[in-house]
């Protein structure tokens, strides 16, 4: 993938980088594996906005995703690589040699016509669904599984891979995208490579148009707000916070507070943190 630069035409060109999609092969989706998809826009089951800044948007359809790869020792061809509106990262349809098509997450160096199996007896090639214990140290993996035959639940953004540090036991250990470490069951499925669609974090939209197609909608700023809207909110000009510390609209501190549980089941898994 690359990303296109655009000259200073407009005010809506300067500044904007966007995806070339190059390796897009096909226009249109799969109409077996589409279906609706209605976003709440922030709101609850009452109307009540409970998330700010979403809204609005482009309409998009959901394009259903294999992330269990639980179709084992069936040999499929890559068919095509499509663009995904509901993701950064690209995704590839399978067509298995029974004839049933699914959507994957596409990796790396994986090209139209090439063969993939999922399963303990697959290869140890790019875009391969193998269990963690049959994969080498070293290796880069992504859609990751946290609970076996649950489905790949981590390490599915464009350009990420996790890579494996190693095995002792029951559990692997795994480095994470975040940097954080830690184990996995042996059992869990991982697909070998790493997500394609690696520019996505260079991607700039250029213009506020842009962000609300998205569906986001504008974020105003704390500090320009009145005290009865904002804890940054009141005094002459650009005044200071006037706090001890960043505050959310609610008073709750922000920016760098954690808010981990220090009681979650899955922390006795995690070796070190994520930085």
């Amino acid at each position: 993938m690359s990303i296109r630069l655009y000259k200073s035409y407009t005010p809506g060109t300067r500044n904007r980088a966007l995806s070339s999609f190059t390796e897009i092969t096909r226009n249109k989706p799969e109409k077996s594996l589409i279906q609706k998809n209605h976003r709440n826009k922030g709101r609850n089951n009452r109307g009540v906005i409970t998330i700010r800044h979403r809204g609005g948007g482009h309409k998009r359809r959901y394009r259903i995703i294999d992330f269990r790869r639980n179709k084992y020792d069936i040999e499929a061809t890559v068919a095509s690589i499509e663009y995904d509106p509901n993701r950064n990262a690209r995704i590839a349809l399978l067509h298995y040699e029974d004839g049933e098509k699914r959507y994957i997450l596409h990796a790396n160096n994986v090209n139209v016509g090439d063969k993939i199996m999922s399963g303990t007896q697959a290869s140890l090639s790019i875009g391969n669904s193998l269990p963690l214990e049959k994969i080498p140290l070293g290796t880069s993996i992504h859609n990751i599984e946290l609970i076996p035959n649950r489905g790949g639940q981590i390490v599915r953004a464009a350009g990420t891979s996790a890579k494996i540090l190693a095995k002792e036991g029951d559990y692997v250990t795994l480095r994470l995208p975040s940097k954080e470490i830690r184990l996995i069951r042996k059992e869990c499925s991982a697909t070998i490579g790493e997500i394609s669609n690696n520019d996505a974090f260079l991607v700039q939209s250029g213009k506020a148009g842009r962000t609300r197609w998205l569906g986001k909608r504008p974020t105003v700023r704390g500090s320009v707000m009145n005290p009865c809207d904002h804890p940054h909110g009141g005094g002459e000009g650009r005044a200071p916070i006037g706090r001890t510390r960043p505050l959310t609209p609610w008073g709750k501190p922000a920016l760098g507070m954690k808010t981990r549980k220090n009681k979650k089941a899955s922390n006795a898994y995690i070796l070190r943190r994520r930085s």
